[in-house]
């Protein structure tokens, strides 16, 4: 008499909606973490207080439109300015300033889906926050951003105008420089298990 054939055992692992669908990969959560929380809020408030912390010095030592060279093109000029870079849009300040608030909360909220996406987006992102947050500042308390680096060639500008170009400089290089490819998980394959 001979014994029936046996059935092969169907081994998935993972599951769908339908109990049977194998799951090749879990998906890697891209929120930030804590650690690049840390980092993020680090950078942002060290830009955030760097920027300030100049800008009084420029303003309590300067009267507005004093300059004092320093060396070759570069100059401490008190000036203010009511709008964007290059004084665009001068005469909307209110408006400046809730688009730079939306801005900042689009960033933040970006953050928290995506911090983890690459692990440069701290550093970017936190000197982009850190600028734009300090003129942001200025624009609520004072009604204008006080730019004091003047290079002659180019319109006065503050460190968190710097820190605001770093930071997206550094986000450009992140996203168009090629990346290392991490190895993707192999996908499961179903496993025949006969008895003894």
């Amino acid at each position: 008499m001979t014994e029936p054939a046996r059935r092969a055992l169907d081994v998935r692992v993972g599951s769908a909606t339908d109990g049977l669908a194998p799951i090749s990969g879990a998906e890697r959560s891209l929120a930030a973490s804590t650690y690049q929380w840390v980092a993020l809020g680090a950078i942002a408030l060290t830009a955030l207080g760097g920027d300030q912390l100049t800008k009084y010095f420029a303003s309590s030592r300067l009267s507005l439109d004093e300059a004092v060279h320093i060396v070759g093109p570069l100059s401490i000029h008190h000036v203010h300015n009511p709008g964007i870079a290059f004084g665009f849009f001068s005469n909307a300040t209110p408006i400046v300033t809730a688009l730079t608030a939306i801005a900042v909360g689009w960033m933040l909220l970006f953050f928290a889906r995506s911090g983890a996406r690459h692990p440069i987006l701290p550093i970017a992102l936190g000197l982009l926050i850190g600028g734009s947050a300090s003129n942001l500042i200025d624009r609520v308390r004072l009604g204008h951003v006080t730019d004091f680096i003047d290079l002659e060639f180019w319109p006065a500008f503050n460190l968190a105008d710097s820190f605001i170009v770093l930071g997206v400089l550094i986000l450009l290089a992140a996203l168009l420089l090629p990346q290392r490819q991490r190895p993707r998980p192999r996908p499961v394959t179903d496993v025949s298990l006969r008895r003894p």
